[in-house]
């Protein structure tokens, strides 16, 4: 295998996307909201507070605090062992079960911030977008254990094996959850194989392109390998398993992702055409439903430059030339843990 180059080239895979960037006009105002409750818990320390600062408003709204939720939930697996990483999910999936609950006297603040969020977001939400979110997000739970494991283990997937975990711990599914709150999807629809398979097309463009607000436990491959191959955090990346399972380098291995970009993205548009009918109630309710899904990867690439999680002041510069500096490798503290999970490169 040849050495990695000195330069990182990023496909410009959303560059045929039939939807373009769009913006709820209460976004800023509601963010603001959502930034005040979750920094309300002072969930990070003063280095990584600084790092971060860096639709329907009630519905935005729990939008902007599921991706709180996220985020905290990212920070405070994502260095810890797999036996850790259990005891927090469950804290987790008992608050998302138990929103009314009050929280055991010294648990992680974890908890709370979990309860204070589901415990909001049903007041808006259908109750068939609660049980869809609650069976998605345990699923999201479950596979960031089982991320945990594969890190303790030193594990790298197959291609399909890593997709296979990677649609659920990159936590697509249960960030599509603000897009169903009013609306009543019965299962018959909701869990058609049509709309599931459209569901988990989009869950790999997110993965592919990985920047995911949530998601995102939830880094974008491609902008988010730089920073984890930096760190030796790699190993759940796409391009790391291309490399691997292939024996490519790493400018083969980005086009070999950016083709496999373009054969799901024809999935999808093809995919949509073969929507079952439900009814004219239940189709247009589904309608809203896969348009929602389909701003999501456009989202996703936004983000990815414009938060400067990956590339500081220079994101717009970056999403414009393609090209980003090969960071040199970094000695981490494991001791350090949630200190060293967040860390904005200014390139």
């Amino acid at each position: 295998m040849s050495d990695q180059p000195k330069m990182i080239y990023l496909p410009d895979t959303m560059a045929n996307w039939p939807w373009p960037r769009a913006i709820n006009p209460h976004h800023e105002e509601v963010e603001a909201e959502s930034d005040a409750w979750f920094e309300g818990f002072k969930p990070f320390t003063k280095r990584l507070q600084l790092a971060l600062e860096t639709c329907d408003p009630e519905h935005l709204r729990t939008g902007c605090d599921l991706m709180n939720v996220f985020l905290i939930i990212e920070e405070s697996t994502d260095v810890e062992s797999a036996s850790v990483v259990h005891d927090i999910v469950d804290i987790v999936i008992d608050a998302i079960n138990n929103p009314h609950k009050p929280r055991p006297e010294g648990e992680s603040h974890i908890g709370e911030i979990t309860r204070q969020f589901w415990e909001r977001a049903i007041k808006a939400a259908t109750p068939s977008s609660q049980k869809h979110f609650i069976e998605a997000f345990t699923d999201y739970l479950n596979s960031v254990v089982e991320q945990a494991v594969d890190r303790d283990n030193n594990y790298i997937r197959t291609v399909d094996s890593y997709l296979k975990t990677r649609r659920e711990n990159i936590g697509a599914r249960p960030s599509y959850f603000p897009a169903e709150l009013g609306l009543n999807l019965p299962d018959e629809a909701f869990y058609h194989p049509v709309v599931t398979e459209l569901s988990y097309n989009i869950a790999d463009l997110i993965i592919l392109d990985n920047a995911s607000p949530i998601l995102s436990s939830h880094d974008e491959d491609i902008v988010s390998y730089n920073k984890e191959q930096s760190t030796g955090d790699d190993r759940h990346n796409i391009l790391t398993i291309v490399m691997h399972q292939f024996n490519i380098d790493l400018e083969a291995a980005m086009a070999w992702v950016a083709s496999y970009h373009k054969d799901v993205e024809n999935k999808f548009l093809d995919g949509m055409k073969e929507l079952p009918s439900f009814g004219p109630v239940v189709d247009k309710e589904l309608e809203e439903y896969i348009l929602a899904l389909a701003i999501w990867p456009r989202t996703n690439d936004c983000w990815a430059f414009e938060s400067g999680r990956y590339f500081g002041s220079k994101g717009l510069q970056v999403q414009k030339t393609r090209y980003v500096p090969l960071l040199p490798k970094v000695k981490t503290d494991p001791t350090l843990k949630q200190e060293q999970a967040v860390s904005v490169v200014d390139l």
